[in-house]
């Protein structure tokens, strides 16, 4: 009993030094002493938001945004990430997204977002990543955007949406656009928004559709991509879901119930598929959401993520996750870094 006190303790203890961004090593098993030394910065955040001088303009006024976003800088973001121990963010788009009705208009800021990140990622190389942002709902624009993306632009990944007006992902008109993913073996990273069916529910004065929305979206957009077929259909795409999954790592066992009906869809059934996607903590280190997730995967497919800068400071982030109770330094390590080189290997350093 001595001896796994004892291991509990040296645990906690390299957690919170792994939340401050410090290197930690053990010296001698029974008394745990430990000596620390300063590291640089090695988390992978790939959750992390930027706004085009472009899309601040277009944006302004419009529902779902966040006054935080409309006042980033690259020196603000960078910052930010030195306090944190970060390495480098992977930058994408974030609500209200680029779709507001008129396809030029969305056409010409995918366009523009994506070339002020390139240039970002230029400028700060082992900084900064980007997942490209897309033209959606327009398919035929979306597949030019991807090919400028990786083959001119040399983008990390994609950025997507849960839905475009009342459309999910998984919706049968954009199989092309999956198919073009699948076919580049795309890194995917979801964000969530409210489609206009629920974005003004009037269930309870005060609530924004941030604290219910996003995380009920984001599990309508995995079960589209699931019980549409896509994800078994284009399985070399590495659907990154925002905020542990929204809802869905809760629900996973009821809506597993809706498979059976599903198998021609699902043929190695609901689960597997789950359990092969990625999910990112971005405002969901807090032990109710981490344990309903730990019953869906490992820390394998476990993601850093902040949502800066609305979400909070990449120091916070990484101390509320190292603070929770089911990782070890191992898992911490899997979770800040390993895992998101696993898919974006360029931001080795």
């Amino acid at each position: 009993m001595t001896a796994m006190l004892d291991r509990s303790r040296r645990e906690l203890i390299l957690g919170v030094l792994a939340s401050l961004g410090l290197r930690a090593t053990l010296r001698g098993s029974e008394t745990g002493s430990v000596a620390q030394t300063a590291g640089k910065p090695f988390r992978i955040d790939v959750h992390h938001h930027f706004a085009p001088p472009a899309w601040v303009a277009e944006v302004k006024g419009r529902p779902l945004l966040q006054p935080a976003n409309t006042t980033w800088t690259p020196a603000q973001s960078i910052d930010d990430m030195d306090r944190g121990g970060v390495a480098a963010a992977v930058v994408s788009i974030t609500n209200p997204g680029l779709w507001f009705g008129d396809a030029a208009v969305t056409r010409r800021l995918a366009r523009a977002c994506n070339e002020f990140g390139a240039t970002l990622v230029q400028d700060h190389p082992t900084r900064f990543g980007l997942f490209a942002a897309m033209p959606m709902p327009d398919v035929d624009a979306t597949l030019t955007e991807i090919a400028y993306a990786y083959d001119t632009l040399k983008a990390d990944g994609v950025g997507l949406l849960t839905s475009y007006g009342d459309t999910w992902l998984g919706n049968a008109v954009y199989q092309p656009v999956m198919e073009e993913l699948n076919r580049r073996k795309a890194v995917v990273h979801v964000h969530p928004t409210a489609a206009n069916c629920c974005r003004n529910l009037p269930y309870a004065p005060g609530v924004g559709p941030g604290s219910m929305e996003y995380g009920t979206d984001t599990t309508r957009a995995i079960m589209g991509v699931t019980f549409s077929g896509d994800a078994a259909r284009f399985p070399d795409i590495r659907f990154i879901w925002s905020h542990a999954g929204g809802t869905l790592p809760f629900l996973a066992g009821r809506i597993n119930g809706a498979a059976g009906s599903a198998k021609d869809r699902l043929p190695n059934g609901l689960m597997p598929e789950l359990k092969k996607f990625y999910y990112d903590l971005a405002g969901a280190a807090n032990a109710g959401v981490v344990a309903s997730l730990l019953q869906l995967v490992t820390s394998s497919q476990i993601l850093f993520g902040t949502d800066f800068p609305p979400g909070g400071t990449s120091r916070d982030v990484a101390g509320a996750i190292a603070g929770l109770p089911f990782f070890s330094p191992r898992d911490l390590q899997a979770i800040d870094r390993d895992n998101a080189l696993a898919l974006l290997p360029r931001l080795r350093i």
